[in-house]
């Protein structure tokens, strides 16, 4: 599958949440909800994920495998970096 668009929309809080994005699969497919986040190496790309009973998170939509995993991140942060100008989108 081919990722073939990419939205980002940054947010203005005081949290480490960045910029909220969806990615498009073969122009058929959407994912939508992932998160730029703030992290202590740099920002990385938070996958959609929900409330579960004992205070955690679980993934909802998450890749398979890690090249899947670092494809989606690379596009994301490139189009968050394209709009805002910020750096800072390379994970260290």
């Amino acid at each position: 599958m081919n990722i073939t668009e990419v939205r980002v929309r940054p947010v203005k809080s005081d949290g480490k949440t960045r910029a909220i994005a969806s990615i498009t699969f073969d122009d058929s497919f959407v994912v939508k909800e992932l998160k730029i986040v703030e992290g202590p190496s740099g920002l990385f790309v938070s996958m959609p994920s929900r409330k579960v009973g004992n205070g955690g998170y679980r993934d909802i939509a998450h890749p398979i495998t890690a090249e899947a995993r670092d494809e989606i991140q690379a596009v994301v942060l490139a189009e968050f970096e394209k709009q805002t100008g910020d750096s800072e989108a390379v994970v260290h």
